[in-house]
Formats: structure tokens, C-alpha cells, sequence
């Protein structure tokens, strides 16, 4: 399995992902379900998945939401370290750098771009999911 690209998915992605699977972010969450990609997460970031992903008013099937939750045990958990360069405009997305960074790949996917400006990536690498998906497919040579 080294040779699948482990990634780190930003919550709106993952969201996304579940509520319409034919878009990029379904199809990178459905990569994670097919074990083409793995996900790179913490603690901190599972609990905001769990409780997210739980609202009620974002319509999320209870069954595709389980089955997301269920896929973490075969996941990439990890513990991050404090992040070293500049923060984020938001530093509730400073869990999605400082995980990045643990892993070979150092890659975030999210849709909000903006909350990543360039000045504080550090060494990580930020996608939008189409790039994320286009990345991947150019990886597996789909």
C-alpha cells in the first residue's frame, strides 16, 4: 500500500463528498472506500467529521455517513506536531497543515481555498477537489 497517495480531506470535501458522489469530491471519497487513496487524520479531526457530518440540517444519509466513519479504522490516523510556519487566516484549519505535514505526500484538498492562503502552506501542498481528483486519476493513470 505504499504506493497509494495518503491524503489529508478537508471536512467540506468530505461533506460534499457524501451529500453528491458524482462531483470530484464524491469520487475522491469513493477513491478512499475502493482503497486508491487514504486519508491522513487526528483526533481532533475526526471529531469535527463526526459532529459535522451528524447535523441533521446538512441531509447526510445515515447510512453513507456510518459507512464513512466506518473506513477510518483503515485509515492513516496520526499525531501531528505543533505547525511551524505562518498560521491560517482561521485556526480551525491549522489541524488539516499540521496533519499534512506528518505525511510523504503533504497535500490538503479542500474547497475553500481561500483559507489557505500561500503565505502559510509552509511545505504542504493545497487542492481543490477537481485538482485533487485530476491528480489522482494522473496517479493511477485512470
Amino acid at each position: 500500500m505504499t504506493d497509494i497517495p495518503v491524503w489529508v480531506l478537508d471536512t467540506n470535501v468530505v461533506v460534499s463528498g457524501l451529500l453528491s458522489p458524482w462531483g470530484p469530491p464524491g469520487r475522491l471519497v469513493d477513491a478512499l472506500v475502493s482503497r486508491h487513496l487514504r486519508l491522513a487524520f487526528d483526533d481532533r479531526m475526526e471529531l469535527e467529521y463526526r459532529e459535522v457530518l451528524s447535523r441533521s440540517r446538512l441531509g447526510i444519509a445515515p447510512v453513507r455517513r456510518e459507512a464513512f466513519l466506518a473506513i477510518l479504522q483503515f485509515q492513516e490516523h496520526m499525531t501531528a506536531s505543533s505547525w511551524p510556519y505562518s498560521l491560517p487566516p482561521d485556526r480551525d484549519d491549522l489541524v488539516f497543515l499540521e496533519v499534512a505535514l506528518e505525511t510523504t505526500a503533504r497535500t490538503v484538498v479542500t474547497g475553500n481555498l481561500k483559507h489557505f492562503p500561500p503565505r502559510c502552506r509552509g511545505p504542504v501542498t493545497i487542492l481543490a477537489p477537481r485538482a485533487g481528483w485530476e491528480r489522482l486519476a494522473d496517479f493511477r493513470g485512470a
